[in-house]
């Protein structure tokens, strides 16, 4: 009681000073175990923590000089890391080097070297030592930035991040958060925001759209509930989309039609139109339009401006999937990609495949904001601050609560590099893709599937299926190569993805001779079996 009083008095006569006088409070003494075998509850303290941290930088460092040395994907088996762990947590704290050295005997074994030279498999996992350094000093602050208040720069730093690398890809001025516009006589403003990823992106956009649908079906309609609206609500999106658009549906309880594409694999405005008009007289509620910049399985391109009038006209929400292909729009020959995007309602890039930012940082823009926060707004008591009338809080842009900080890495990265650096990467990954093209393209057992206009090759051999299949299969066993199947207007293609950082033109020559090596196997058995069948065959 009596030290509450002294604390209390000091705060009563000191309202105006942060620190307080060690010497006006007493604080008990610290008592320390006399256990002599128990180990430091502490785990480690900030002198181990400054030479094991640099020695993980180093181990970092090694890994990424010296990653070509090791086989591209792990030869193990499911399962195979439980029998290297004891059944239970220890019950004391272990030295830090036995932690260290269970790394390559316990980890390393089972990693997939998405940073290897020959790894082509997926898209990009976006890499580079400035991010690095970004990750480490956003753990090292430790901070949650859910609200303002809870962090200023973590909030205030993000809006600023997604301004830069919107005015880098000449996005619409409606996606810049210091740009303003008039929306029925009120003022309205759009903005950016980093969520987890593009799945993340694109169900916000779903679930804002879903509720302004919902909303002015009420007012048509006021005899209508939610429920019986929500029954009769449909999305569209074209067939190669990427499969989280399929998945917000499923999570957002709405029907998704997925829809044809063209010649060019582009999903085109009259199959859309068809659609709705088909939905409408099944008295279906047409509501949101997901378009693709840059296929997953072959990099192909959505016809926006078709597609755009049709949502305009309809009311509909549009947004626009850019994971992979957005990063190249800094660039100033890619930009006629994105032809029709003043009818676009969201946009979703994501820096962690294509613009060397680690895993997860995805971009968000909106031309509406409020239509996001009033979505998803939730507002606590135990949330509220007093500049809450003055602010935007993050959490209100997206599913989750807790934030971190994910707009440093942008910020390291971005000022390392410059903008230039970023288009030189982009340029060259473009360069070497074209190149390793022109190779396949050489070999006339081979079909090039799609344009390459960007970092991506899709190929397969002329023929069935199957030999494609069992191409890539081998491939993959050898661990020399890592690539991924596709499926395209049911041709199974393989996608040729440039992933390294510093990929070189050597390397894009020493995956073709790879993948010419084992074409060479597959087509002789094939010819050979297909010789020991016409053989049986005239023998019968």
């Amino acid at each position: 009681m009596k030290r509450m009083k002294k604390v209390f008095n000091y705060v009563h006569h000191h309202t105006s000073c942060l620190a307080v006088p060690q010497d006006e409070i007493e604080i008990p003494q610290q008592t320390t175990a006399t256990d002599s075998t128990t180990t430091n509850p502490h785990g480690m303290d900030h002198l181990e923590f400054r030479r094991r941290g640099k020695e993980m930088i180093d181990y970092i460092a090694d890994y990424l000089t010296n990653i070509e040395e090791r086989r591209v994907t792990p030869e193990i088996e499911p399962g195979y890391l439980r029998p290297l762990l004891p059944d239970e947590a220890p019950e004391n704290g272990e030295d830090w080097q036995n932690i260290q050295n269970d790394i390559e005997r316990v980890i390393m074994p089972g990693i997939t070297h998405w940073q290897h030279p020959r790894f082509h498999a997926y898209f990009p996992a976006g890499n580079s030592f400035p991010s690095i350094l970004g990750e480490i000093f956003s753990a090292g602050l430790g901070i949650v930035g859910f609200s303002w208040s809870s962090s200023p720069a973590c909030t205030e730093l993000e809006p600023v991040m997604l301004d830069w690398l919107g005015r880098m890809m000449s996005l619409p001025d409606s996606f810049i958060s210091d740009e303003q516009k008039k929306i029925d006589s009120q003022t309205v403003s759009g903005g950016g925001v980093l969520l987890s990823s593009a799945s993340e992106c694109i169900l916000v956009a779903m679930l804002a759209a879903r509720t302004i649908k919902i909303r002015s079906q009420r007012l048509e309609n006021p005899s209508l509930d939610d429920g019986e609206i929500l029954s009769r609500l449909v999305c569209y999106t074209s067939k190669l989309a990427h499969s989280c658009v399929e998945k917000a549906g499923l999570i957002a309880m709405v029907k998704v039609h997925q829809l044809s594409v063209d010649e060019h694999y582009s999903l085109r405005g009259k199959v859309l139109d068809e659609q709705i008009e088909a939905d409408k007289k099944k008295g279906l509620i047409p509501f949101f339009v997901c378009g693709t910049l840059g296929t997953t399985s072959c990099c192909s391109f959505d016809n926006f401006e078709e597609l755009g009038q049709i949502c305009q006209r309809e009311q509909l929400w549009f947004h626009v999937d850019g994971a992979y292909a957005g990063a190249a729009l800094i660039c100033e020959e890619y930009r006629y990609l994105i032809k029709g995007f003043e009818f676009v309602n969201s946009f979703n890039t994501n820096p962690n495949k294509w613009l060397l930012m680690n895993f997860d940082c995805s971009c968000f823009w909106v031309r509406d904001k409020l239509a996001v926060i009033d979505a998803m707004s939730v507002d606590p008591v135990y949330l509220r601050h007093k500049h809450a009338e003055k602010v935007i809080d993050l959490r209100h842009w997206g599913i989750a609560l807790s934030r971190r900080f994910r707009s440093i890495k942008l910020w390291f990265t971005i000022r390392s590099y410059g903008v230039e650096g970023l288009r030189h990467y982009i340029r060259e990954h473009c360069r070497l893709a074209k190149i390793f093209a022109d190779l396949i393209r050489d070999d006339k057992r081979f079909d090039i599937i799609g344009d390459v206009l960007l970092g991506l090759v899709c190929f397969r051999l002329k023929g069935k299926n199957k030999l494609t299949e069992k191409l890539l299969t081998s491939i993959n066993d050898s661990g020399q190569l890592h690539l991924t199947p596709s499926m395209v207007n049911e041709m199974l293609i393989i996608r040729f993805a440039l992933c390294a950082q510093n990929a070189s033109e050597y390397d894009m020559h020493l995956a073709f001779q790879i993948i010419q090596t084992y074409a060479d196997g597959i087509l002789f058995e094939f010819e050979k079996s297909s010789s020991t069948t016409s053989i049986r065959s005239v023998s019968n």
